[in-house]
């Protein structure tokens, strides 16, 4: 039974991952070599076509694959031009509210708000809802889906 604590925990692992990729934004070489190392430590992208509905997409919406999910964080694919690198802001740290975290034997559903906090301080609100899937590694995210407030 996935328990509460591994969520909270996979949760704190993601928002580091992404607040380190963006402060290796000077060498992109080491920052892409980063960016693959946490979207597959974090995504379920070795097991399985993952669901990935990222904030900021909307030409192509959906990143089922590690070359798509590591585009939409850093940017440079020239097959998703719209990315510019969600995690390169750079980011200071990101925090979780969770609305509700349902827990099963080998799958966990959180929903709520996260947010992203900016070199000056701001916070940005992004609404989120993360399937997790239990792995000899622990939980990966198989179910992605963030998108801004309605009207934001």
């Amino acid at each position: 039974m996935i328990i509460k604590e591994e969520v909270l925990a996979a949760q704190k692992a993601w928002g580091n991952a992404l607040v380190k990729i963006g402060s290796l934004k000077t060498n992109m070489a080491l920052c892409e070599k980063e960016a693959e190392i946490q979207i597959k430590k974090l995504y379920a992208v070795d097991e399985k076509e993952i669901l990935f509905k990222p904030t900021k997409a909307a030409e192509i919406q959906f990143r089922p694959t590690l070359e798509a999910a590591k585009s939409y964080f850093i940017g440079g694919s020239e097959k998703y031009p719209e990315d510019h690198g969600f995690a390169l802001q750079p980011w200071t740290k990101v925090r979780f509210e969770n609305t509700g975290i349902i827990l099963e034997e080998n799958r966990a559903i959180a929903m709520g708000n996260y947010y992203f906090t900016d070199l000056s301080g701001d916070e940005t609100k992004v609404e989120y809802t993360f399937g997790y899937i239990k792995t000899g590694d622990g939980l990966k995210i198989d179910l992605h889906h963030s998108s801004l407030l309605y009207g934001g």
